[in-house]
């Protein structure tokens, strides 16, 4: 089982918010076994957090006993989504 998550990068003011969603996403049961996917998006704009700043604030080097991924995309142009995806069908494959 895999989850999809998509931030907005270039949204410092709702970082927060989205890592709160995610924590409680997180901790619902039928989710306790899923691999996690986050999409960084819109990465092409000039003050888009780094993947760096993005995990840290996310708190995803917080997540035990879980497999992630965090992945720079921008949507519009379709960069990264591919590369994505074939992470989690890889990480699917797997199982």
């Amino acid at each position: 089982q895999g989850l999809i998550f998509v931030v907005d990068s270039n949204d410092r003011e709702r970082i927060q918010e989205a890592a709160e969603e995610l924590q409680k996403m997180l901790q619902e049961d039928e989710l306790r076994d899923a691999v996690l996917l986050l999409f960084a998006n819109k990465q092409d704009l000039p003050n888009a957090m780094a993947i760096s700043e993005m995990t840290d604030k996310l708190g995803l080097q917080s997540l035990r006993n879980r497999t992630w991924y965090v992945q720079a995309t921008c949507a519009t142009q379709g960069t990264g989504l591919y590369e994505g995806l074939d992470w989690l069908s890889n990480e699917l494959s797997k199982r």
